[in-house]
């Protein structure tokens, strides 16, 4: 079994590189299978977010699963080598239960990432890729980050993205009480908004979504209106608030209409969050006067508030990470010996099966049964000392002694004996 997980995040590679690698939902059991069937690699799992892309494998080859992802998304392997990191075993088991823990995430402590992990075990579970070294990886990074969220203060007063949207939004705007808020998707992202935004009272919400049944039931919570996504150059000259997180892998918000609805809108000022990776507003957007354009990245300062308080909580996290690493990487150590004993109880049971039918053979012809025990013993015994009686005749003097440390220790021998 041979670990090893690679990718990028928000701490190794801007904005514009994550995107360029962000595997959508839909094509995730097919990326899987393309993966496992084309490399050498027997087991796979992806973790797509808009802070990371991570691949999490069993292989022997491991650059092999590296080509894979350049390949992938037609990218050139070197343009996308210097925002990668590599992690073999147990390096990978660490990463990955920190990354679970809210360690690794631009919000520290914050839950939805593990909610990720079990989605991309789902995946790699639909696709046939997730076998025996992963399956015990992702439970145990799921108990690992139970653990530490529950005997940790880890993510005490941390600051949400959501959270984050609207304490940027109250330095643009006195109040959103006044402003009107569209919300562009209907997923989780989306929603933790709607709720945050909803908090503050705004004069009006409107949720806009491919499918107008997903935005109509986020739109009934916060007492919204829903709309298609075909309807948002109408609507989107009447709303000051814009946060924007879908899965579409192309912009849906291009300078064009937007410096439209700021003509519509007399050049009162918008404020725009777009959250999705890929980007949901073409970055040009941020070139007009009169909108404020955040992306996923900007908002790392603001989130990061609080950290300094809760640097206890990662001390205590940290120090229950590294004893599970050290238990996994024990299970992990102990499988990869299972063929060596397996081979080892093969060799003695042929042993035993010679000197049985031997002994059998003797009994047929009427031998004394005492004189056939005491020969089945004997052959037993010979044979199972002669390999490690052969080394030591024939090992060179420089690799005597250390053979002999070796079997006093395998049998348990000591000097008097």
């Amino acid at each position: 079994m041979q670990l090893f997980a690679f990718g990028v995040n928000h701490n190794t590679a801007p904005l514009d590189v994550r995107e360029q690698v962000v595997f959508q939902p839909d094509g995730m059991e097919q990326a899987l299978r393309d993966l496992v069937d084309h490399r050498p690699v027997t087991e796979a799992a992806i973790i797509s977010t808009c802070n990371r892309t991570e691949v999490y494998c069993n292989t022997p080859e491991p650059e092999a699963a590296v080509q894979w992802l350049a390949d992938y998304h037609k990218l050139r392997a070197p343009s996308l080598d210097p925002y990668l990191y590599r992690l073999p075993r147990e390096q990978a088991v660490k990463h990955a239960f920190r990354v679970a823990s809210g360690l690794d995430s631009m919000v520290l402590g914050e839950p939805q990432i593990l909610g990720q992990f079990k989605d991309a075990v789902k995946s790699a579970e639909k696709a046939g890729t997730l076998g025996l070294l992963l399956h015990k990886l992702f439970q145990r990074t799921f108990s690992v980050a139970k653990e530490v969220r529950s005997q940790t203060e880890i993510g005490t007063s941390s600051m949400s993205m959501a959270s984050a949207s609207v304490k940027l939004a109250l330095r643009i705007f006195p109040s959103i009480s006044e402003q009107a808020v569209l919300f562009v998707g209907a997923g989780e992202m989306i929603e933790l908004c709607a709720m945050h935004f909803f908090a503050q009272k705004p004069r009006h919400i409107t949720v806009a979504n491919r499918t107008l049944e997903r935005a109509s039931h986020l739109a009934d919570r916060v007492n919204g209106q829903a709309i298609t996504l075909n309807e948002l150059p109408d609507h989107l000259p009447l709303h000051d608030i814009l946060i924007t997180s879908t899965a579409s892998p192309l912009p849906i918000l291009g300078k064009g209409l937007v410096e439209r609805a700021i003509k519509a809108r007399k050049h009162r000022p918008m404020f725009m969050v777009d959250l999705a990776v890929p980007r949901d507003i073409e970055p040009e957007v941020a070139e007009l006067d009169d909108v404020f354009l955040y992306a996923v990245d900007d908002l790392a300062a603001i989130v990061r508030e609080g950290i300094d308080a809760r640097q206890g909580a990662v001390a205590q996290a940290e120090a229950i990470i590294e004893t599970s690493v050290n238990h996994f990487m024990h299970w992990l150590e102990s499988r990869e010996i299972v063929p060596t004993i397996r081979a080892l109880r093969d060799h003695a049971e042929r042993f035993r099966r010679h000197e049985l039918e031997r002994a059998e053979r003797l009994l047929a012809r009427g031998e004394d049964p005492q004189k056939v025990l005491e020969s089945l013993s004997h052959g037993l015994t010979n044979k199972f000392l002669h390999l490690p009686s052969h080394a030591l005749n024939s090992a060179s003097a420089a690799e005597r002694d250390e053979l002999l440390e070796f079997i006093n220790r395998l049998y348990q021998l000591h000097a008097k004996e």
